[in-house]
């Protein structure tokens, strides 16, 4: 990192073996991203609580160039180590899509395609016909948002794929006549 480490321990009293297993912790995180610049991590025990045991919670916020990456809750536990280990995992996974952001891997979803359904059977499955005369298997399960059931002629949206068996098409949406 290129900024030190900044642990700071509220309403309770400073326990090194905690600051190690947080230094531990962002020291690793190091491994996902070189370019961390800054990490603060926050461990309390936040007041009054209709809880039984005493609970610690931690919170963890990283910087880096353009971003600012924080664990979106308090993690709270009544094992101040779960409650670390839960912290850092949710800011691990963040930096993680920062990562794949910043190198441009972040997946592509393939453009919808338009079309219409061209023949339905009994048991909720059909076909759909996209301008280029290909046709795509879909059943009830790929369907979503639709009150009421397709019929042959509804004009679709969908995400047109290559499968083992032919053409298939998922997320299949029916437009919304104009009116």
């Amino acid at each position: 990192m290129r900024l030190e480490l900044q642990v700071t321990f509220r309403d309770m009293p400073r326990s090194d073996a905690v600051e190690a297993e947080i230094r531990r912790r962002a020291a690793k995180l190091e491994e996902f991203c070189d370019r961390i610049m800054s990490c603060r991590v926050t461990v309390e025990t936040p007041g009054a609580h209709k809880h039984q045991g005493k609970l610690f919670a931690v919170h963890v916020d990283v910087k880096v160039p353009g971003e600012e990456i924080a664990s979106t809750r308090r993690h709270e536990h009544e094992d101040v180590y779960v409650a670390v280990r839960d912290a850092f995992d949710a800011v691990r996974r963040r930096l993680e899509d920062y990562v794949r952001r910043t190198r441009g891997d972040v997946k592509r979803h393939e453009p919808l395609r338009h079309g219409r359904v061209v023949r339905l059977f009994d048991d909720g499955h059909g076909f759909i016909e996209d301008g280029e005369g290909n046709e795509y298997y879909f059943d009830d399960a790929g369907v979503v948002g639709i009150g009421n059931r397709l019929v042959v002629g509804t004009a679709v949206e969908f995400l047109g794929e290559t499968a083992a068996q032919g053409l298939q098409a998922k997320r299949v949406t029916a437009h919304k006549a104009a009116g």
